[in-house]
């Protein structure tokens, strides 16, 4: 019973001086690992008879509840601190003026279409619009071939 009262203060000193996650994380495998010395303990309670097995169980698993909660509570305030400390170099100046925005250019083809239409347009010729894909009412029902023509075979 005391050994355990003297592991709990040795423990949550351990818990509060660890200054960063991997100190932290060495006193958690220090404490609840596999070869832990709460796991330790809680192997020789077989060795005990049953009245003090039960009050030395209690009081171990009492022990690994206790540990387990400052250890979360210890991990939750070095993540903050490490969050504060990061925000702190990461200030960004939204008085700043924005990046410039690129400046796009024409597509080489609208180039291309306008540089024909500038030669071509002095000379008589208008652009016409149309569809990209001709169908079957463009080629034959707009020009008047009659349903039974051969040309609609094809």
């Amino acid at each position: 019973m005391e050994e355990i009262e003297k592991l709990r203060g040795e423990l949550l000193a351990a818990i509060e001086n660890a200054g960063d996650a991997a100190a932290l994380d060495a006193v958690r495998v220090d404490a609840l690992g596999k070869k832990g010395r709460i796991t330790g303990l809680m192997k020789n309670l077989g060795a005990m008879d049953a009245e003090a097995r039960k009050a030395a169980g209690q009081q171990l698993n009492a022990l690994k509840d206790v540990i387990a909660a400052a250890l979360d509570a210890r991990k939750a305030t070095l993540d903050t601190a490490a969050l504060d400390a990061r925000l702190a170099t990461e200030k960004i100046d939204v008085t700043l003026p924005p990046r410039p925005e690129l400046q796009g250019s024409i597509h080489p083809i609208t180039q291309t279409i306008d540089e024909i239409v500038a030669i071509l347009g002095p000379m008589g010729f208008t652009v016409a619009d149309g569809p990209d894909v001709e169908d079957d009412f463009h080629n034959f029902t707009a020009l008047n071939f009659p349903p039974g023509h051969p040309a609609r075979e094809m």
